[in-house]
């Protein structure tokens, strides 16, 4: 292991505060959809708490887990995992009950030509899964595509500002919010919506992105030129620590960084790191997708992980030849055309 990747590991470790909380996390974790970007680090970081709290609690990641090796990672970190399609109606109620449900599983990236797929793995979905687990309590993962764009300088949206998604994608992740709301209220079922923009990992994210862009020689778009990211591991934690923040009604969280950042200032930083002159095309526009992660951050703290260690890591990453996911945000995507 490098000393980059042990640092990085030492990153992803659980917190005091987590390691506190799973003493009142009453009951099991299931993970549904854990093999996506965020998942299987979630697990991780959960049974590491788990243990060094040294309680038992079984946590369960269920997946379609088209890569094995994906499913052999977790099971040797001692993950319990179910290869299941949720779509399927056998598969969904043959799933074992959880006290607690991080519900991760939705699509987003080729959903334009795929609309009706969209709507059902983003909408249709979340109630079959209500139903399924409405004894149990659920964090559903949303994103800050449902606020419509600010301007830069407001701060970022809060809870309580009227949504306006733009685009198929945005509108069926509110629809996916709508539907856990309903069942929560018809059920009684405690759920939280977790309104995530954007997690940062070494392997994939808005600063590899623009730190690859300026490497690479390539002009950086600066048509979206503010942004807001937070580090995964962070944005993990407060995945599992919202469990205890379940409530009905449904309660709403907005996850991210404290910043609101310039895409500008963040590519010229890492020129500076890398010895290179970023080159920049279009201007920027007065608006953009913006979270305000005040709630949050009273709930849990600001994040561990600073701007500046997230940008130093990327680099040294980079330029080490890291292993890199070809799985772009389209943080730049203004028409909501994914």
């Amino acid at each position: 292991m490098t000393e980059l990747e042990q640092l990085e590991q030492e990153l992803l470790r659980p917190s005091d505060k987590l390691i506190a909380d799973m003493y009142h996390i009453k009951g099991d974790i299931m993970l549904l959809g854990v093999g996506g970007k965020m998942g299987p680090s979630m697990a991780k970081l959960a049974k590491m708490a788990i243990d060094q709290a040294g309680i038992k609690k079984r946590i369960i990641g269920v997946s379609r887990f088209s890569d094995p090796s994906a499913r052999e990672e977790l099971e040797a970190a001692g993950i319990e995992t179910i290869a299941a399609d949720l779509l399927n109606e056998a598969d969904l109620a043959a799933l074992p009950d959880a006290e607690n449900i991080i519900y991760l599983a939705g699509t987003k990236f080729g959903t334009t030509g795929k609309e009706a797929f969209t709507w059902a793995m983003n909408a249709y979905l979340p109630g079959r899964v209500a139903e399924r687990y409405k004894n149990s309590r659920i964090v559903a993962f949303s994103t800050g595509n449902v606020y419509p764009f600010t301007q830069v300088t407001s701060g970022g949206f809060s809870e309580e500002h009227p949504v306006g998604p733009v685009g198929e994608y945005g509108q069926s992740c509110l629809g996916r919010e709508r539907i856990f709301q309903y069942f929560s209220e018809k059920n009684n079922t405690p759920t939280l919506i977790y309104r995530l923009n954007y997690a940062i990992d070494l392997r994939y994210g808005v600063l590899l992105e623009i730190a690859k862009s300026v490497n690479e020689g390539r002009p950086i778009d600066l048509t979206t030129g503010n942004v807001n990211v937070i580090w995964q591991g962070d944005a993990n934690e407060i995945a599992i620590r919202s469990l205890l923040h379940c409530s009905t009604p449904t309660k709403i969280l907005n996850v991210t960084g404290p910043e609101t950042l310039s895409v500008k200032w963040l590519a010229e930083q890492f020129g500076l790191l890398m010895g290179k002159q970023p080159l920049f095309e279009n201007e920027v526009q007065p608006t953009a997708l913006l979270n305000n992660a005040s709630e949050a951050h009273k709930l849990f703290g600001y994040p561990r992980v600073t701007i500046r260690e997230m940008m130093e890591m990327t680099v040294s990453w980079l330029q080490g030849g890291g292993k890199i996911s070809n799985k772009p945000t389209h943080f730049q995507e203004r028409k909501g055309q994914f």
